[in-house]
């Protein structure tokens, strides 16, 4: 077990979708009343890595860009994201789907029930081998799974830090560029925010 307040590496899949003309739309889901971590929150998909993820294989499910970025768990972190979104929703993506875009960082401030060390990474919906709309294999982890469009996303209760990767995605599908990934980095006694290059 790990200590109060010791920083575990984590994955989010945030999933877009965009069907025809429609607006883009993100996947999420309510965690329980009863979750130690954020109880009846809306969140992406995702969790903390376990060890079998270090010896996962992912191969293409990063560009070499965002893989430089990660650093050395560039693998397990892709590994964890995707065991993650399979857990959480049942939905899985084609072995030939666009690689995975690290998007976001961000470190849970001191102080918290738990503490994550977690990565962000944004997936097209385009490339899922299942239905989009088949959730009958999640686990039970998210309640009320449903895509959503990104402005009504913003109305949901949400975490602090999801609001801000909302934000964030919100400016990529309209077409913007990211000058590195933003990293709201609360490790240490001073919270500071940095982007990644």
């Amino acid at each position: 077990m790990s200590a109060p307040d010791a920083i575990r590496p984590a994955a989010t899949v945030i999933l877009l979708r965009r069907d025809g003309d429609a607006a883009p739309r993100v996947l999420m889901g309510q965690r329980g009343a009863g979750a130690v971590f954020m109880p009846s929150k809306y969140v992406f998909p995702g969790g903390a890595m376990d060890p079998a993820d270090a010896a996962g294989s992912a191969p293409g499910a990063l560009s070499d860009d965002c893989a430089r970025r990660l650093g050395p768990e560039a693998g397990a972190l892709a590994a964890c994201a995707l065991r993650e979104l399979a857990e959480e929703t049942g939905l899985t993506l084609r072995p030939d789907a666009p690689p995975l875009r690290f998007v976001f960082r961000a470190i849970t401030p001191p102080g918290r029930s738990r503490r994550f060390d977690a990565r962000f990474f944004l997936a097209d919906a385009a490339g899922l081998a299942v239905d989009p709309d088949d959730f009958s294999r999640a686990e039970d982890e998210l309640s009320h799974l449903h895509w959503i469009g990104l402005p009504e996303a913003r109305a949901l209760d949400l975490p602090f830090v999801t609001e801000v990767v909302l934000a964030e995605v919100t400016h990529l599908a309209r077409g913007g560029t990211q000058p590195g990934v933003p990293f709201f980095d609360n490790s240490g006694p001073v919270p500071t925010f940095r982007r990644l290059t």
